[in-house]
């Protein structure tokens, strides 16, 4: 019995032995904490790792090591998917912290935060996409040359392209369901604001049978006026001629 006592109490000093490990080196214990709470979130260890970075800036706030674990708690959170939690984190960081030296990275977690809300249809709520749009913009506003433009741009246009499936899509439904007023607004707000070639056609088309059903002419004339120069393709043209019809009063 006794022999059984002093195997499993051996095993016990080899267990702690084996979860124990040596603190990383540093000149202070912020230091350390930091470079710990490192090697915790590489492991995956988050808890922990948040644990670290907290105690940092709770108890050595004036560290150099305070600022960079304000930093390393938005990317825990971003690692995470807490993108709600670490747009805040992140937007908090930069309103403090306006000059550092990683600002065009901050922003770009901020809009990546936001993006990665975003549903995977256009027929869904895409309100992060216009926060998203804001930071992307103002990455590429402030750090043209940052190593996270050209993927901003690429995103800003995924984003566009799902926003204007929307507004078409909010226009259409009020086209079909026969509620011309609403419809023929969608659409004037599609012609002011979409630049794209196929969008201005559909809306400008849809727009003026919205006109012509609630008999306002004279606007649907002034659409036709507009925009006949800019619908080019043979095929289109006509029928948006065609469309001109519908334009005038009955006799």
């Amino acid at each position: 019995m006794k022999t059984i006592f002093n195997i499993i109490v051996l095993l016990g000093l080899l267990l702690t032995a084996s979860c124990s490990t040596t603190r990383p080196e540093g000149t202070t214990e912020a230091e350390v904490l930091y470079k710990e709470a490192q090697k915790l979130i590489a492991d995956g260890r988050y808890l922990l790792a948040t644990e670290k970075l907290n105690t940092i800036r709770s108890q050595y706030p004036y560290s150099f090591y305070s600022t960079h674990a304000e930093l390393l708690n938005a990317d825990i959170l971003f690692q995470q998917e807490n993108y709600v939690e670490s747009a805040s984190a992140y937007i908090v960081f930069k309103d403090f912290h306006p000059k550092h030296e990683k600002l065009d990275y901050v922003i770009w977690r901020i809009a990546e935060s936001f993006y990665l809300q975003l549903p995977e249809t256009f027929d869904r709520d895409l309100a992060p996409g216009y926060e998203a749009i804001k930071y992307y913009q103002e990455l590429l506003r402030i750090f043209q040359n940052s190593e996270y433009a050209k993927e901003a741009t690429e995103r800003q246009a995924t984003i566009q392209e799902m926003l204007n499936k929307k507004e078409k899509y909010i226009a259409d439904f009020y086209y079909k369901t026969e509620e011309f007023a609403s419809a023929l607004y969608r659409y004037k707000q599609i012609l002011g604001s979409i630049s794209d070639k196929e969008y201005q056609i559909h809306a400008a088309t849809r727009a003026m049978s919205s006109a012509s059903f609630l008999k306002r002419y004279d606007d649907c004339r002034n659409l036709f006026n507009r925009y006949k120069n800019f619908v080019t393709e043979p095929k289109q043209a006509e029928a948006f001629k065609e469309n001109l019809k519908n334009c005038k009063e009955d006799e």
